[in-house]
């Protein structure tokens, strides 16, 4: 895969980012911002499956993907900037729910997230904090890649 041409899945996520981001700051309820922006972007190659996914389990889990991620932080959680909360909380989303997808992959995907849509050094930010969620969402298969 080219760094500019995202595949399928990778444009789920992309699109399930700006919609909780939309969530999260709007209220508005995710079913609609979900079909939305699905009207908006027909024709995309885009795992739909994915997204309405996305869409809909993250904001279900908010409160349990938030005590995940929380303690990790140097800072109240809600003072970490909005598109970066939007991040970690679809990040540790695919680190508990989806173990199919390898922990790298999804830290990879999270960091790619806020490169294109964070603050200048967010990435940064997000990569730390996801290393150290998959050291305990998934202990097991972090020790097994580290040796």
């Amino acid at each position: 895969m080219s760094p500019g041409k995202p595949n399928p899945r990778s444009r789920a996520r992309r699109l399930a980012l700006q919609g909780l981001y939309e969530w999260q700051l709007s209220g508005n309820p995710p079913a609609e911002i979900e079909t939305r922006y699905l009207i908006e972007k027909q024709g995309t190659r885009l795992d739909v499956a994915y997204f309405r996914e996305l869409m809909k389990e993250v904001p279900k889990h908010v409160a349990e993907l938030d005590e995940y991620i929380a303690p990790l932080l140097s800072r109240p959680f809600d003072e970490v900037d909005p598109v970066e909360k939007s991040v970690l909380r679809l990040g540790a989303y695919e680190l508990a729910y989806h173990p199919e997808i390898p922990y790298r992959v999804v830290i990879n995907e999270a960091v790619e997230l806020a490169k294109t849509f964070g603050a200048e050094q967010g990435h940064r930010f997000i990569n730390g904090i996801m290393d150290r969620l998959a050291a305990s969402l998934r202990e097991v298969e972090v020790r097994a890649s580290r040796g």
